[in-house]
């Protein structure tokens, strides 16, 4: 678009308010009114170009308004997250669309589908926070470049016209034997820490420039937040899981792609009794402790191969002692005493109470088939770890997990090569097919405690804690600062004082008076008490 030259030689943007230089206005229909001097009338892009689908783009993330209802919009829905408790929070051993409908009903189920139920890792809360991170960056770039530009270029003759419109402005006069040398007016205006500038007997004072990129420095800010918080969702930069060890057993650290490992020697919880003077409280916990072992893998990892793993060390992990390494941090948050291990059935003849050897069930890992010998065999049919009917009356079960485990058993025997079924559970044995010669008789059960770990790694902590501090920099420079220009402007018979301030007029104002008493510069009135 063609650029609007000034009658001054200075060639403004298209789309310029008025003259960067000189401030001549280019409104063809001048009004009585103060002049907007937001964007030192700049020529904003949003405002200028409007042909192209990236200009249409462009002008809709500019809109303020647009920003503050993406806002709006995000508290709302993050709001709404905390209706009911997000899935990192549920029982892992309940299927999340189930867990909701269950316990809240249909607004349970329409949580969830609606993805509240794991709100900050949903497409469409990134797309809203991606939504606030654009707008931020072109609403910044709409504004900044231009009003960077303009001060910049500022000239110090400036129009009358200009001059008129400020808020603080006085005329005045001139008798023969008032003249006063600029360098005294320079002087003042330098103890009070002014940047002057002087050409052809005009003065263009200013201090606090700075400030006026205050908000932009909070946008800056809460662009870097906003990144590391959305880089929390890559792989690699945040994990909080969650890793249940039972006594003994060795696992795969989540989030380290096999490369440690992790054993847990013993898991202990510890009660006050007698013996710590302790009356208050009698039997409360007074520790939780897993003594594990971290292992790292020394070989390549090979799809069904036992891993080749070397000790890194040894510690107690209890509540607020975590084990750390490479950013990880592995904390104690949870247990389970006595689970269910181990279960041993003898297969008895019921007539004459005879047995005929045990079967040891590791309830983890159940074998399929247990050969007694001299052809006696017990075949597990089904195995249901956590037993329970559904609703059309069939054995089932919850989850993995053997808090209530039951078996259905085929024992076979030279008397009855074909077999018998028989249904085992907790205080249950039932003969669904008639009456049995054979029955699974219980005999023992092995338990033994598990650890819950907490798996934190979170490597965008730096750059969520540098968006903080910038952002709190740019409210400071914003707030506790401002940007103050003063014109003064003579000629043989007239002397003219104008002022404009980002804020605090009355200081302005103020300060004025202290620097001008007892020249003959007339002291400029705030012209907004006759603005209607």
């Amino acid at each position: 678009m063609d650029k609007v030259k000034c009658e001054c030689g200075h060639v403004n943007p298209h789309g310029t308010v008025f003259c960067e230089a000189c401030g001549k206005s280019f409104v063809e229909k001048e009004s009585n009114g103060l002049l907007d001097m937001r964007y030192e009338g700049s020529a904003r892009r949003s405002q200028t170009y409007n042909k192209t689908f990236i200009d249409s783009i462009w002008n809709f993330f500019s809109s303020v308004k647009v920003g503050v209802w993406l806002i709006v919009i995000t508290l709302v829905a993050s709001a709404l997250g905390t209706v009911f408790p997000q899935e990192i929070y549920i029982p892992r051993n309940v299927s999340p669309g189930d867990f909701y409908e269950q316990e809240y009903g249909f607004l349970g189920k329409l949580y969830y589908e609606l993805g509240f139920n794991d709100l900050y890792g949903s497409w469409w809360y990134m797309i809203l926070v991606a939504s606030i991170a654009i707008s931020l960056v072109i609403c910044s770039l709409d504004r900044v470049v231009p009003l960077f530009k303009a001060l910049k270029k500022q000239g110090v003759k400036r129009n009358y016209n200009f001059l008129k419109r400020q808020r603080l402005f006085a005329e005045a006069k001139l008798d023969h034997d008032q003249h006063e040398h600029v360098d005294n007016w320079v002087k003042a205006l330098e103890r009070k820490h002014y940047k002057v500038r002087v050409e052809d007997g005009n003065i263009l004072a200013e201090k606090g420039r700075f400030s006026r990129w205050g908000p932009y420095v909070n946008h800056i800010g809460l662009i870097i937040f906003l990144i590391g918080a959305m880089l929390r969702f890559f792989p690699g930069m945040y994990i909080d899981d969650a890793l249940w060890l039972r006594d003994g057993e060795t696992k795969a650290i989540p989030g380290t792609n096999g490369k440690y490992y992790l054993e847990n020697k013993q898991f202990i919880k510890e009660v006050y009794d007698e013996e710590d003077n302790f009356t208050v409280g009698m039997g409360m916990p007074k520790n939780y402790q897993a003594d594990v072992v971290l292992y790292e893998r020394v070989d390549k990892a090979v799809p069904g191969t036992k891993p080749e793993l070397k000790k890194i060390k040894e510690q107690e992990v209890r509540v607020n002692e975590p084990l750390k390494f490479e950013g990880f941090a592995l904390y104690q948050t949870d247990y389970k005493m006595n689970e269910f291990y181990e279960m041993t059935f003898k297969l008895v003849e019921k007539s004459a109470n005879k047995g005929y050897g045990s079967v040891v069930v590791n309830l983890e890992n159940p074998e399929k088939l247990y050969d007694l010998g001299n052809g006696y065999k017990v075949e597990i049919m089904s195995y249901f770890p956590n037993f329970y009917f559904d609703e059309e009356g069939n054995p089932n079960t919850r989850n993995r997990i053997p808090d209530n485990p039951a078996f259905i058993f085929k024992m076979f025997s030279p008397s009855v090569p074909d077999g018998e079924v028989s249904f085992v559970g907790i205080r249950t044995n039932a003969e669904p097919f008639g009456e049995n010669k054979f029955k699974m008789a219980f005999q023992d059960l092995k338990t033994r405690n598990a650890t819950g770990l907490t798996v934190r790694l979170d490597r965008t902590i730096g750059i969520i804690i540098a968006g903080g501090i910038l952002f709190m920099l740019g409210v400071i420079q914003g707030m506790y600062w401002n940007h103050r220009r003063i014109w003064i402007q003579k000629n043989d018979e007239d002397i003219i004082v104008a002022a404009h301030t980002n804020k605090n007029w009355y200081g302005l104002k103020r300060e004025i008076e202290t620097m001008f008493k007892g020249t003959v510069l007339p002291i400029p009135n705030d012209q907004q008490e006759n603005v209607k």
